[in-house]
């Protein structure tokens, strides 16, 4: 089985707290709103407590172009990305030696805040000692679910090339897509819950040698599951206009995933042999508050299944598709019994899920 062995992520410049964000809320939509003060409740019942971002609250105060927003994007993404590749294959929490770049035989890139034609990927391996044959896998508009969906796509990858070492990097910039002048009220629950995030796991075949590792377990790979809802354009994703991506994002998000999580989580546990009950670690995907208590009325889950998911909501916000890889190296942090099982789940535009089973060996 293809198995996790390093994972690392990156402090974005601009620690923020949420108070500091409500009151920058508050002056440039207040105009906007009656009813502002109301509004801003989700502000703090959404719980998160800081957030992190690639630029300063004064950058967000003037009008920028899409054109502008997708130069910075770039620049940083790159900039970023190189930062936590070169964390994760250096990372003594996990790896006895750093692994040199050019082992690395391919390289998934997950984003969904920015546009790049050649991909970021292209223009980080112009920046490292990368193998120039390395195959390159960039995965663009999962938003929320492509955290996992890389993870997912890199460990069959590695089942298919058992001496593969690859690497997800997810590199979300959320922020470079705020429209101050954009007064839907999704766009205020957006500004209450996203923020930046860079992290980069390394994936290996299980023909890899564990002695690499200097921990004593390790989350391997047992099966996935992509499901997209019919129907379900409208419920997540962007819209795209002239002065950027604009955030679509339904109210009743919390009430499909407490509708159709369950059947479509217990339909892939039945098909492994598994049940609820069998799962150890649950590796969500943090979309709010809201969405947490979904997972737990919708799944049974108690509130220590979801500690180390609420726990990054607090410290970071909702980071898109990089969130779940944050969760994720806690747990490889943590450790775990040899045989528990592991359940990842992310959620995402489409309407769909990404569904990763994973063994601790």
């Amino acid at each position: 089985m293809p198995y996790l062995l390093s994972a690392a992520h990156i402090k974005l410049p601009y620690l923020l707290s949420q108070e500091k964000i409500m009151e920058f809320s508050r002056e440039i939509f207040g105009p906007s709103f009656k009813n502002i003060e109301r509004l801003l409740k989700a502000f703090k019942n959404g719980q998160v407590e800081n957030r992190y971002f690639s630029n300063d609250l004064e950058w967000f105060k003037e009008d920028h172009t899409f054109a502008e927003r997708n130069d910075l994007y770039i620049k940083q993404a790159i900039e970023f990305g190189v930062e936590a590749i070169q964390k994760c294959l250096a990372n003594t929490e996990f790896l006895k030696e750093e692994l040199p770049a050019n082992e690395l035989d391919a390289f998934f890139y997950v984003s969904s805040t920015g546009m790049a034609t050649p991909t970021i990927d292209a223009r980080i391996m112009n920046e490292l000692p990368f193998n120039p044959h390395a195959k390159r896998i960039p995965i663009w508009g999962l938003g929320c679910a492509g955290g996992a969906s890389g993870l997912s796509r890199a460990f069959e990858y590695c089942k298919a090339y058992p001496r593969a070492k690859v690497i997800v990097l997810s590199v979300e910039l959320c922020s470079l897509t705020f429209q101050r002048n954009d007064i839907s009220k999704s766009n205020l629950i957006g500004t209450s819950l996203f923020a930046d995030g860079v992290s980069c796991v390394l994936v290996c075949g299980d023909e890899v040698p564990h002695g690499l590792s200097k921990k004593e377990s390790h989350l391997a790979f047992m099966n996935s599951q992509s499901t997209l809802m019919p129907d379900s354009l409208d419920v997540m994703g962007w819209d795209v206009k002239d002065q950027g991506l604009y955030v679509v994002f339904s109210k009743d998000i919390p009430t499909i995933i407490k509708e159709w999580l369950k059947p479509n989580v217990q339909a892939f546990l039945v098909e492994n042999g598994l049940k609820l009950d069998d799962i150890s670690d649950f590796i969500a995907h943090p979309g709010g508050k809201k969405v947490i208590d979904a997972y737990h009325e919708a799944l049974g889950f108690d509130e220590s299944m979801t500690r180390e998911s609420m726990s990054v909501l607090r410290e970071f916000g909702n980071m898109s598709s990089a969130t779940i890889l944050y969760v994720l190296e806690r747990f490889m942090q943590r450790g775990g019994n040899k045989e528990d099982i592991g359940l990842a789940a992310a959620l995402g535009p489409g309407f769909s899920s990404e569904l990763l089973l994973m063994r601790w060996t």
